[in-house]
């Protein structure tokens, strides 16, 4: 942090909303002035409550947008993010009919109310909707369906928001068998498709899209860490990293206040995984790579950018 020294503690919580709000409150009283942590929305929004009447902000690893505003910022990657990035992207590359298919669960929920924004946005409306159950019937019933409004709706395109630990697999294995045919319709994932590696095997996955955050930097934050510590980073450790790191650039600048107004500031800070900056809502925007999975490998197809202006924004 070039000089900036940071007193840090660290406050356990196991993991329970009571126990956060109690260690927060400790905190301030010793005299903390931001907070960095904790994991869980429901622990983050305990927090954030219980020291909202003393000036203090919270930095929370959660990427639920729900539980953000106020004194409460996230630093997770969100679905509103990260569609708005795909869908740009879909619409500079000819895509115009975006249909969506999503869980009928929490995630599935808030993914397609992203997508639906994002397309009203630039300006297109969702060229269909299909939600399912996760099941096997459930699965099944999506697909047919999902290939019918395709063909009603002339949709060039499939936004889903399955995770490689649910149905994406099985979705990505069944609608090409359908007739769906992604060399004609374009299939775009509202989560990492890279992760775990096991994944890139299948063949459903090969020419997909989906948004990840600048690869080469967080190649870099991988090596470093594994260098130093001998075992790779956890994947949130890359939050608690831009966290202080935004800490420390404030500190540097002379804004120790650590106030909404400074940690908002326009040009963001830059992270691990890249470029982000936290926004007045608690929610954050980051810059992010539109990636393909080609032959069993990751391409980046449209590289993240490294400030707030220009493509990709």
């Amino acid at each position: 942090l070039n000089g900036v020294k940071i007193d840090l503690r660290v406050y356990g919580t196991a993991g329970k909303a009571e126990n956060a709000q109690q260690a927060a409150i400790k905190a301030v009283n010793e005299g903390a002035r931001i907070i960095v942590g904790p994991l869980r929305a429901e622990a983050a929004n305990a927090v954030a409550v219980a020291v909202a009447n003393r000036n203090v902000n919270v930095l929370a690893f959660s990427n639920n947008p729900t539980i953000a505003g106020k004194n409460l910022f996230i630093l997770g990657q969100t679905f509103q993010d990260t569609s708005n990035r795909l869908v740009s992207f879909a619409r500079q590359n000819g895509k115009s009919n975006i249909m969506t298919l999503y869980a009928n669960n929490l995630a599935g929920q808030l993914g397609k109310a992203a997508i639906s924004q994002s397309l009203t946005q630039a300006g297109m409306g969702p060229a269909g909707e299909v939600g399912y159950e996760f099941s096997q019937d459930g699965v099944v019933a999506a697909v047919q369906e999902t290939k019918a409004q395709l063909e009603t709706n002339a949709a060039d395109a499939i936004f889903l928001t399955a995770n490689t630990a649910g149905a994406l697999p099985l979705l990505t294995q069944m609608l090409p068998e359908a007739g769906v045919n992604p060399a004609l319709t374009q299939y775009i994932g509202l989560t990492r498709w890279d992760t775990p590696a096991q994944i890139l095997e299948l063949p459903g996955v090969q020419g997909g899209w989906f948004a990840l955050p600048d690869p080469a930097r967080s190649q870099l934050y991988v090596e470093r860490f594994q260098a130093a510590y001998g075992k790779r980073p956890h994947v949130i450790s890359g939050l608690a990293y831009d966290a202080i790191a935004a800490i420390g650039a404030l500190a540097s600048q002379g804004k120790a206040d650590l106030s909404a107004l400074s940690l908002t500031q326009a040009a963001g800070f830059q992270g691990v995984n890249g470029v982000f900056r936290l926004l007045p809502d608690g929610t954050n925007q980051r810059g992010l790579a539109v990636a393909t999975v080609r032959d069993k490998q990751v391409v980046v197809l449209d590289p993240a950018p490294r400030g707030f202006r220009g493509a990709g924004f």
